[in-house]
C-alpha cells in the first residue's frame, strides 16, 4: 500500500486524528493547515489522495479544490461541517470524488480513502475502445478522446462514463451508478451523480445543454447513446 495522503485541514485535532489512524491502516500521511500549504504540498508531495477540509484561512477549501483540478486529477475527498447541501454539490462539480459530513467517524475516513484509492486504480478493467461519433473512450487505458484530442477527467468521472458507455442504450438509474462507484447508495446519490454527468457533459459534449452522447432519461437516469451520427 504505503500511499500518502495529504490531510488538509485548519483543525490540528482532527488532523491527527485522520494522521493516526490513516498510518495506522498502512498509508503515509502529510500534514496542511491552510489552502496555499496544501497546494504547494500537492505540487511537490504528489500524494496519492487528498482530504480536503472545505472551511480553510485565507484560500477557501473549494478554491484549493478548483486549482488542484486544473493542475492534476489527484483524487479529492472533502470535509465539511456546512450543513447546506450546495457547498458538497459544489465540490463534486469542480471535481471532488468524494466528501464526508463532520463529525465523522475516523473508520470510516479510512474506508472512503481504501475506496476511492479503489476507483482511481482503474477498476474499470475492461478490453477494448469505444467509439461513438467522434469520441472515443480506451477502457483500459482510461482515457477519453475528442476529435483526437485527450480530454481530461476525474477518475470518478471516467469511470462514470466507462460504465454507461460499456452498456450503451442501457438506462441507468441514479442509485445503480451510485451503486457500482461507491459499493452503497445513500441519501445524496442522486445529486453527486447529477453533479458528475454535468461535469462530463461540459467536458465531452458540443452543446452541454442539448447532449450527444450522454443522454437523460427522464424519470429514470441516464444512458449513453448507442448511435454515431449518420
Amino acid at each position: 500500500m504505503n500511499e500518502l495522503i495529504l490531510i488538509v485541514d485548519d483543525e490540528p485535532k482532527i488532523v491527527r486524528l485522520a494522521k493516526d489512524y490513516l498510518e495506522r491502516s498502512g498509508f503515509r500521511t502529510h500534514p496542511a493547515g491552510d489552502g496555499i500549504t496544501a497546494l504547494a504540498a500537492a505540487r511537490q508531495e504528489k500524494p496519492d489522495l487528498v482530504v480536503l477540509d472545505l472551511n480553510l484561512p485565507g484560500m477557501d477549501g473549494l478554491d484549493v479544490c478548483r486549482t488542484l483540478r486544473r493542475e492534476s486529477s489527484v483524487p479529492v475527498i472533502m470535509l465539511t461541517a456546512r450543513a447546506e447541501e450546495t457547498d458538497r454539490l459544489i465540490g463534486l462539480e469542480l471535481g471532488a470524488d468524494d466528501y464526508i459530513v463532520k463529525p465523522f467517524s475516523p473508520r470510516e475516513l479510512v474506508a472512503r480513502v481504501r475506496a476511492v484509492l479503489r476507483r482511481t486504480r482503474g477498476e474499470v478493467q475492461t478490453a477494448g475502445v469505444v467509439r461513438v461519433g467522434e469520441l472515443e473512450i480506451d477502457l483500459n487505458g482510461n482515457r477519453i478522446t475528442l476529435r483526437g484530442e485527450t480530454v481530461r477527467v476525474t477518475r470518478i468521472e471516467f469511470n462514470l462514463l466507462a460504465i454507461l458507455a460499456q452498456h450503451p442504450g442501457q438506462t441507468f438509474s441514479r442509485a445503480q451508478l451510485f451503486d457500482r462507484l461507491h459499493g452503497a447508495a445513500d441519501g445524496g446519490y442522486d445529486r453527486s451523480i447529477d453533479a458528475h454527468v454535468k461535469n462530463l457533459r461540459r467536458k465531452i459534449e458540443e452543446d452541454p445543454a442539448n447532449p450527444r452522447y450522454l443522454l437523460t432519461v427522464y424519470g429514470i437516469g441516464y444512458q449513453f447513446t448507442e448511435k454515431s451520427d449518420g
